[in-house]
């Protein structure tokens, strides 16, 4: 995707965390109601998550250099660690500010024009998260993605609290404010952890999926006889590049050429297979005892 492309949703996001806030703050002080507020907070969180995602990217985008020869992709998990902490913190926020309620539940003011205007602010959220999510999917792209999770959370929370509004005004049950306010709150708390959990298994290279996993395999069975075998297989993904090597194991009296052409057309089928992944291979003769000797992961 192109990059220019990746910064206008970004720009989007924040647009529509600007928006969403104003709209769920009027609509708290219209009802009085704390789970409307809590609503709020969390926008204000998605502000937040949705600059330091612009951050990240701008640092994510930048080519290798002597410093940084592999790329600088994996400043997306900075800012997916981030805003999955950010969701979890904004969980606690409502937790905090419906304890007080539950313990005294208080009668809301104007449901039906605060209901409204917190739907409007949903419905942006959601379309602005579904947009995002898309986008993050096909660029491969963790800060796009999880600034989506985000704006997606924001939707479901959002939907929570405009039930237990409209249930508290049909009902007079005015301890349901603070009770789906804190159902909401456990809800989302999941989508926080998961996003801290992908963050960290990125940044400790954690290997690629099992669906490329299989491509890689199936690529490597295409040069499998004759001789010739694959081991010390290792792969990573940082960000939107994945990064594979293998060894080559051909017979020891193979010319130095023809090993070369063999290496390279591995790594064009691996690229092909896996066109984000940066492939390097180390070619050895299968004679050779010494070939074995690193097979085994650094423990």
């Amino acid at each position: 995707m192109d990059q220019r492309r990746l910064f206008r949703l970004l720009w989007l996001s924040i647009a529509a965390a600007v928006v969403t806030i104003a709209l769920k703050t009027a609509a708290w002080l219209v009802t009085g109601s704390v789970g409307l507020l809590s609503d709020a907070a969390e926008s204000v969180v998605n502000l937040v998550a949705a600059v330091v995602a612009m951050v990240a990217l701008r640092w994510a985008v930048k080519p290798a250099d002597e410093e940084h020869a592999y790329g600088h992709a994996k400043a997306e998990y900075f800012a997916a660690g981030v805003e999955g902490s950010l969701i979890v913190a904004a969980a606690i926020t409502i937790a905090a500010a419906a304890l007080p309620r539950l313990l005294d539940p208080q009668p809301l003011d104007d449901v039906g024009v605060g209901v409204a205007v917190s739907a409007g602010a949903s419905v942006i959220n959601l379309a602005v998260g579904l947009l995002l999510l898309r986008a993050g999917r096909r660029a491969r792209s963790i800060t796009l993605e999880a600034d989506g999770r985000h704006l997606l959370t924001d939707v479901w929370t959002s939907a929570g609290v405009l039930a237990a509004v409209a249930a508290v005004a049909l009902t007079g049950w005015n301890v349901l404010d603070p009770l789906v306010a804190l159902a909401v709150a456990g809800n989302i708390v999941v989508t926080g952890v998961g996003l801290v959990r992908r963050s960290v298994g990125g940044l400790m290279d954690r290997g690629l999926e099992a669906p490329e996993q299989a491509e890689i395999a199936e690529a490597l069975a295409v040069f499998e006889g004759d001789g010739v075998r694959f081991h010390a297989l290792r792969t990573r993904q940082a960000g939107s590049r994945a990064f594979i090597s293998v060894h080559v194991l051909v017979p020891g009296a193979w010319t130095v050429q023809r090993g070369h052409d063999l290496a390279e057309d591995v790594e064009a089928e691996l690229r092909r297979r896996i066109p984000h992944a940066t492939v390097f291979t180390h070619l050895e003769p299968a004679e050779d005892p010494r070939s074995f000797a690193d097979t085994t992961l650094d423990r």
